[in-house]
């Protein structure tokens, strides 16, 4: 995953990888060795950080199904760096937040915070601390949209039995993502940004790999690197079938995307998968445009057969799962 987040100053503490948060909600993010905020004199670790190990909601595969734009979800959770979707809410806009706007990345890592104006922004590539993303995103929103204006909302567990997106969001709402250069929609006028804000959005622009999503099919994404260009294409198919025709399109020397592409594996996330393609450093997103409707079209035909693989479709097929890795 050629992705770089943002390391902003302030960063919730994570220990050993892992968020921890209190098991009922009520208590702030702190570090495992740290004092429990609850006041025993205890190690987190040992308080109701305990309570909190035991208390992770089971992991939920695929946590954006159902929603419109499942893969750009996934995508904008693992691939971009910095982009925005207006969302649409399930009952409408609550009185005096004038709009709802999912962010791949927050300023100090904020999970959510609610603007001077009222308006909501939810951060989407937070470390959430069960094991159901949906539901502790749904929480956060919530949450944010009842929270004075011009504060973050902090992180917590959301309860077991809370809403999921799948119920606060609109399902008719379109999902349409916004990809930018940089952070600078983190501040209404971030041209006069300074001291800290300044220093702040400077690192995460610099930490940021130049992304643009393809405008002719689904969920792919073109990125620039240093060595090599990609595309990430999140495919919503079922994995099995999806290796399937790929593996045919591989054997049969169709599974590029113009001269001195190849497809390189894929990757599993968030339940669904995504292929990797190399790309020269001189193709850009527009060049690769044409290329992926035509790509679209031999896969459907692929997806589409129901015969046997044959010797070399099944080594194709082994040669890209044994590159295969798993995400989330």
């Amino acid at each position: 995953m050629a992705k770089k987040r943002p390391q902003t100053k302030g960063k919730p503490h994570v220990t050993n990888g892992v968020r921890a948060a209190g098991a009922d909600g009520n208590y702030p993010v702190v570090g495992a060795r740290e004092p429990c905020p609850c006041g025993s004199g205890r190690r987190y670790k040992a308080c109701h950080g305990r309570e909190a190990a035991h208390a992770v909601t089971e992991l939920v595969q695929r946590p954006f199904e159902g929603l419109a734009g499942e893969g750009d979800w996934v995508a904008l959770r693992e691939l971009v760096p910095a982009a925005t979707v207006e969302l649409a809410l399930k009952d409408g806009l609550p009185e005096g937040v004038p709009s709802v706007t999912l962010a791949t990345v927050l300023p100090m890592a904020w999970p959510a915070l609610r603007r001077d104006d009222g308006s909501v922004l939810l951060g989407l590539q937070n470390d959430t601390p069960s094991g159901d993303l949906s539901r502790d995103l749904a929480d956060t929103l919530l949450r944010a949209l009842q929270a004075e204006p011009g504060n973050p909302v902090q992180a917590r567990r959301a309860p077991a039995d809370g809403p999921r997106l799948q119920d606060v969001l609109d399902p008719e709402g379109a999902f349409e993502p916004v990809v930018h250069t940089g952070f600078e929609f983190w501040v209404p006028d971030s041209e006069n940004a300074s001291g800290e804000v300044a220093a702040s959005l400077e690192r995460a622009n610099d930490a940021a790999i130049p992304t643009v999503k393809l405008t002719g099919v689904d969920s792919a994404y073109w990125c620039e690197t240093p060595d090599k260009n990609h595309l990430r294409w999140v495919m919503p198919h079922p994995e099995e079938k999806l290796l399937d025709a790929l593996a045919r399109l591989h054997a049969a020397g169709t599974s590029s995307l113009g001269e001195g592409t190849r497809l390189v594996g894929s990757f599993r996330a968030h339940g669904l998968t995504v292929p990797v393609w190399d790309l020269p450093s001189p193709v850009k997103a527009e060049d690769i445009e044409k290329p992926a409707a035509e790509f679209a079209e031999r896969l459907s035909a692929a997806l589409a057969t129901d015969a046997p693989l044959t010797a070399d479709e099944r080594r194709a097929r082994g040669g890209l799962t044994n590159r295969q890795v798993t995400l989330s």
